[in-house]
C-alpha cells in the first residue's frame, strides 16, 4: 500500500520538521536543562501521547474537521500561547527549593501532553505534509496517513530524546546559578519567545 511513497523525500521532510525550531525543541531543551533528564523523558512520553493522538484524528478525519473551524483552530492557537505564557511564569518564580524533578511523577508527562493538544501546527501537520505522501489509488487514505505517522513518530521519538539528553548535559552547568533571578528571568524571556513564536507562525492571516 505505501509503495508509491518516496522515502527519501518522506524521511527528509520529517527529520527538516522535527529538526526546525519550535515549541517542542525549545521547550524540552529547556526544562531538561532545568529539571533534570527523568522529567524530559516524561515530557518526551506526554509529547509523543499528544502526537499519536493528533495521528488518530487525522486518520479519521477529525483534524480535518477541526482546521476547517476558523473558531477552533484559534481557540487552540490562543490556548497554546497562554500555556507557554504560564510556563514561562512558573520558570521565572522557580527558585529551585520545591525540588521539581522529584515532585508529582506524572508533571513532565502532563506538560508534554497538553503542549501538543494546544498546537495548532500538530493539529494539520499530518494533513498538509504527510497526507501529501498518500495516494488514494495506493488504498485507505486513513490507513496510509496512519502508517506514515507512526513512522513520523519513531523521527520524533529519537530527536525528542536526544534533546533531553543535551539539555541535561547542559542543566549540570546551570545547576549552580539554578536560584539566581538571572537564570530564571532567561528561562522565562525563552518560553516567552516560543509563545511568540507559535502566535505570529500559526496565524491564518
Amino acid at each position: 500500500m505505501l509503495a508509491q511513497v518516496d522515502w527519501p523525500a518522506f524521511l527528509f521532510a520529517m527529520f527538516v520538521v522535527e529538526l526546525t525550531p519550535g515549541p517542542n525543541m525549545g521547550w524540552l531543551t529547556m526544562v531538561s536543562a532545568n529539571r533534570g533528564r527523568a522529567f524530559g523523558m516524561q515530557a518526551v512520553a506526554g509529547i509523543t501521547l499528544g502526537l499519536f493522538l493528533q495521528i488518530l484524528a487525522a486518520a479519521t478525519g477529525l483534524s480535518s474537521l477541526m482546521a476547517a473551524s476558523h473558531l477552533v483552530y484559534e481557540g487552540l492557537r490562543w490556548a497554546g500561547v497562554a500555556f507557554m505564557v504560564f510556563l514561562a511564569w512558573e520558570a521565572f518564580r522557580d527558585d529551585g527549593s520545591a525540588v521539581p524533578a522529584q515532585g508529582s511523577g506524572f508533571t513532565g508527562f502532563r506538560r508534554g501532553l497538553i503542549a501538543n493538544l494546544l498546537n495548532p501546527k500538530a493539529l494539520v501537520f499530518y494533513l498538509v505534509i504527510v497526507g501529501q505522501f498518500a495516494s488514494p489509488e495506493a488504498g485507505h487514505l486513513w490507513v496510509q496517513i496512519f502508517a506514515l505517522g507512526m513512522i513520523h513518530l519513531v523521527v520524533s521519538i529519537l530527536i525528542h530524546s536526544g534533546l533531553v539528553l543535551i539539555g541535561d548535559g547542559f542543566g549540570t552547568w546551570v545547576e549552580r546559578w539554578g536560584k539566581s533571578i538571572y537564570v530564571r528571568s532567561a528561562f522565562a524571556i525563552a518560553l516567552l519567545t516560543i509563545a511568540l513564536w507559535i502566535a505570529l507562525s500559526t496565524g491564518r492571516g
